[in-house]
């Protein structure tokens, strides 16, 4: 068993829902709710932004990819900008969800 709690990665209009992973039922943030059909599309609107690489662990952890500040999840660059990516991937690891916890935790949003 993982110690790393799973979100669901829905949004509507932005926000981002705030139940569990695979949640039967409505998605919810706060007293809004919505269903599949009106969610945001999956492509993450921080997609082709300029970034540039995140500051490294010690390991040298996220090996040259950037945060994107719309999903917080870690994106390899294409020419200095955020490559075309999913707000959630569903393969993520838990390795994966603990290293940016890590990163968030040292080095800050």
């Amino acid at each position: 068993m993982s110690d790393v709690v799973r979100f669901c990665r829905s949004r509507n209009a932005g926000r981002r829902c705030t139940r569990p992973l695979d949640h039967p039922g409505l998605h919810r943030h706060r007293t809004i709710m919505w269903t599949d059909a009106a969610a945001d599309p999956s492509r993450c609107p921080g997609s082709g932004e300029p970034s540039s690489p995140a500051a490294a662990l010690a390991d040298g952890w996220p090996h040259g990819r950037a945060l994107c500040p719309v999903c917080h999840r870690f994106v390899p660059l294409v020419d200095g900008l955020l490559e075309e990516h999913v707000s959630s991937d569903e393969d993520e690891t838990d390795a994966e969800a603990s290293r940016r916890r890590e990163w968030l935790n040292t080095h800050g949003w």
